[in-house]
């Protein structure tokens, strides 16, 4: 028995082909039980039959073994439950006969607060409150619901039936095809489901409304009396479904497909097969009280869903380690499909945005590549991350832009044809991509997704000669000893004549004029320019020697470059500032070049870089702060005032985004005008909810405004604000108060804030909301997580939203001090499953320690911040 425990991965001596699994939950007492029958194929020499099985209580005399051929039953002889590989382990008294046999299992086990495997979720009906029961089985909790097979190349049928309160919905993968009721109680049998993996079985009991498209048998379910907030994710699904056939050239392949909002639900969502799962937040949308971020969050996460049921359903990856082929893929597809569905969003311009997350990680020497080595289950809920989604989306696509549109979606049409109702690894996409397109995509590739980090490319100009230059970007400013092929793209002076090669090697250097058939002026002409990485679709930065950076900053004033380039240049002359490759000064002086920017993502991205400035210039040079608040005021007046605070007839969706986000930077740092009316407008909307005064998608940045005014003194923001939190029943209301709240200048106040997250009037899938701290209220903070560490580590446990505590709350440091209080603390306290998360985050602090240092050390900051806070813009 001794050689199964300690595996990452279960023997090969048996294999599932179908499961038939019947569940009885009971909602009040909050336990289910259950049998198994489990046709298993046994094709090696065993006396052993190993399987997972997790939290669940085994009826040894239930379980037996029968031949299918003898029809012999033999029952174990000894049935072990290992709690700490969970699996179970039965040793039968001599060899099983090979070939197909039933492996019957009857098992019990509890409907858990948890939020994975089969949980319990609370909702109100009628003012009573009531228990709903959800599965969330993915990475690895299937086991936790009933023994199996829990790895997803071990794909099988699976044959459902459930017994239930008459008066709930029950809902499955399949559609139902019998029901009988008995008394208060019903028998629910689904059709069989095609071969799919364990991890994206489903079940749902509980009370729902639902909204339906009979064309296409999509339903979206939800509690009751929400019903009309389903129709925006019923209408995107719908054109969603349509665009993927003919994406992908493979039809949807289950006969229906529902969506349902789970209340409790630690995720965004997840893809089950036929029967998708979602927060409130990515689902419903409310006309009267949704702000447009909601609507195109609900739009891309379904979107993202319902990739997944051809890239991770029909076809899975083979083993976590190509989770990113999952993950990747749906972000990447899912914005293809946002585009599609609108156009008016510009989505691919704040694709941008995914980009830059998956580039800050992955910027850290505590990085991981692409592809990742998973020796543990405990590992793999935190390769849910920045690099698996917004790296992988990133340099599919770089492929795609490499490749060309047309040749990509060919190829992957023929890879999903190919591994339809099977298991696929990188490696597998790579060889289809590079037959359709006879380019060497595998050996392109694994430099990208074998290793991790990215490289910067240094650029220069030297006697008409254009010199690149390729190394290891880490934000750290340490020398790294990656090497990519890099897809180069490049224009000079104008998008008309663009460039795009392979570079293979560390440096080289080209012609400009035969490469670019222009030639650069003379030094201090700003005359030509040239871009490397044109419209930001390589996964890289770029540095530019003064004289092109200066060209480039007088071509952003002269508004000659299109918004991705825009954002490309300031995102990465920040990130070269924080590695301390170029200094304070000439970050502000090229913000100052946007003073007349008026585009959603490139002001958006410039607003996330004045918060981070404003907060390690804090810990510097704390001296000049009111003065760089000044100068950012100054950058983003123009467009607020524009703007305005009431929406325009007909405006644009991204007006709508910019105008949140402008006013929120415009009371974080404390502009009087901004405060004032903030406040003229939350007294009105308290007054009557449905004041034209307040619309959802200035409430944050009027709750952000209040709570800068609040101190313990003078609590009435703080209590009104809590006020709106138990009056309203919409989850996107709660999460926007929530988020503002600990924003609050008044380290009191914050650590009040901090203490209502861990109340019973969170849902423990909230809290994280609230863990954006201000500035001064980080000590307070990180003194809060210390003193409920065990209570936090118990209920957040190990799902992947206790990494969020831990990152939220240490990242915004920077002093070594810290750095030795947060690895001491931690010393005796590190679990697999936040180990990566943990040395990520004090890679940051000292990061930012590092950055602190070189603030203080740089000569004329001072006179160049207050030049800036003076100048008119």
């Amino acid at each position: 028995m001794e050689e199964f425990k300690g595996q990452p991965r279960l023997p090969k001596f048996a294999v599932p082909k179908r499961y038939d699994i019947r569940l009885t939950p009971d909602l009040t007492s909050c336990k289910f039980g259950g049998s198994v029958a489990i046709d298993v194929d046994v094709v090696g020499d065993t006396k052993f039959i190993v399987l997972n099985a997790a939290d669940l209580t085994i009826n040894n005399r239930s379980v037996s073994f029968t031949n299918k051929v003898s029809s012999k039953a033999l029952e174990p002889t000894k049935v072990e439950l290992v709690e700490a590989d969970e699996i179970l382990v039965l040793e039968f008294a001599e060899t099983l006969p090979t070939g197909m046999g039933v492996l019957a299992i009857g098992f019990e086990g509890v409907l858990n607060d948890k939020m994975k495997g089969f949980y319990r979720s609370s909702y109100e009906h009628n003012g009573e409150k009531k228990n709903m029961a959800v599965t969330q089985f993915e990475p690895a909790d299937a086991r936790r619901c009933f023994p199996c097979w829990d790895e997803p190349a071990c794909k099988a049928t699976f044959k459902i039936t459930l017994d239930v309160p008459s008066e709930l919905v029950a809902l499955s993968n399949m559609p139902v095809i019998d029901e009988k009721v008995d008394g208060n109680m019903k028998t629910v049998s689904y059709q069989e489901s095609p071969i799919m993996s364990t991890y994206l079985v489903a079940v749902v009991i509980g009370l729902f409304d639902y909204v339906e498209d009979h064309t296409s048998d999509v339903r979206v379910y939800c509690q009751v009396g929400k019903a009309n907030q389903g129709k925006f994710a019923l209408n995107v699904a719908v054109k969603t479904l349509e665009l993927y056939k003919e994406y992908f050239a493979v039809p949807y392949s289950l006969p229906k497909l529902d969506m349902i909002a789970i209340p409790d639900f630690a995720a965004g969502a997840m893809e089950n097969y036929g029967l998708v799962t979602y927060r409130e937040t990515a689902l419903l949308y409310d006309d009267q009280h949704s702000a447009a971020a909601n609507k195109q969050r609900v739009a891309t996460v379904v979107a993202h869903e319902l990739a997944h049921q051809w890239f991770g359903n029909l076809v899975t990856m083979e083993w976590w380690t190509h989770l990113w082929l999952n993950e990747g893929f749906a972000t990447w597809v899912s914005y293809l499909a946002a585009d599609s569905l609108f156009p008016e969003w510009k989505i691919w311009t704040q694709f941008l945005d995914e980009c830059t997350e998956g580039l800050r990680l992955d910027g850290l020497a505590e990085s991981h590549p692409i592809e990742v080595e998973v020796n543990h289950t405990g590992e793999i809920d935190e390769i849910f991350d920045a690099i698996s989604y917004r790296k992988g989306a990133s340099v599919i696509r770089m492929l795609q832009s490499y490749l060309g549109a047309e040749c990509f979606q060919r190829s992957l049409a023929s890879y999903i044809k190919k591994y339809a109702c099977s298991n696929a690894k990188t490696e597998d996409l790579w060889a289809a991509l590079e037959e359709g397109s006879g380019e060497p995509v595998n050996k392109l590739m694994n430099s990208w997704t074998k290793q991790k980090g990215y490289p910067v490319i240094s650029v220069k100009v030297k006697e008409e000669k254009l010199e690149l230059e390729q190394s290891q970007f880490l934000s750290s400013g340490s020398p790294g000893d990656g090497q990519w092929i890099v897809p180069i793209t490049l224009c000079c002076g104008s998008y008309d004549v663009c460039k795009n090669f392979l570079l293979y090697n560390k440096s080289d250097s080209f012609d400009i004029k035969e490469l670019l058939g222009c030639s650069i002026s003379k030094e201090g002409d700003n005359g030509g320019w040239i871009k490397l990485n044109v419209n930001q679709t390589g996964f890289y930065r770029v540095k530019y020697d003064k004289d092109l950076a200066a060209r480039l900053g007088y071509a952003i004033e002269m508004k000659q470059l299109s918004e991705t380039d825009r954002f490309g240049i300031l995102d990465d002359h920040f990130a070269l500032c924080m590695a301390r490759q170029q200094t304070l000064t000439s970050l502000l002086t090229l913000m100052a070049s946007y003073s007349e920017e008026t585009e959603y993502t490139v002001l958006s991205n410039l607003i996330t870089i004045s918060y981070k400035i404003g907060r390690i210039a804090a810990d510097a040079r704390p001296e000049l702060l009111d003065y760089l608040k000044q100068f950012f005021i100054s950058l983003f007046q123009k467009s607020a005032e524009k703007l305005g605070w009431d929406s325009k007839p007909g405006e644009s969706h991204l007006d709508a985004l910019l105008r949140g986000e402008i006013f929120t930077a415009l009371a974080l740092l404390g502009h009087k005008e901004t405060l004032n009316e903030a406040s003229k407008r939350f007294h009105a909307f308290l007054a009557d909810r449905t004041t034209p005064l307040l619309p959802p998608d200035i409430r944050k940045a009027a709750y952000v405004a209040v709570m800068q005014k609040v101190s313990a003194s003078d609590r009435s923001g703080y209590e009104s604000l809590l006020r709106v939190y138990r009056e309203t029943d919409l989850s996107q209301e709660k999460t926007r108060i929530l988020s503002s709240l600990a924003s609050c200048p008044d380290v009191n106040i914050v650590l009040e804030v901090l203490n209502f997250l861990l109340s019973s009037e969170v849902r423990s899938q909230d809290a994280v909301y609230g863990l954006a701290v201000s500035i001064e209220g980080r000590e307070t903070a990180w003194k809060w997580l210390k003193d409920n560490w065990d209570h936090i580590s118990k209920t957040w446990g190990s799902g992947f939203l206790i990494t969020r505590f831990i990152s939220s709350i240490v990242s915004p440091f920077a002093s070594y001090e810290k750095v030795r209080e947060v690895e001491e603390f931690f010393s005796s306290r590190c679990k697999p499953y936040i180990a990566r998360t943990l040395r990520q985050s004090i890679e940051r602090v000292q990061i930012n320690a590092k950055w602190v240092e070189s603030i203080r050390n740089e000569g004329h900051l001072a006179e160049a911040v207050k030049e800036l806070a003076y100048r008119k813009y």
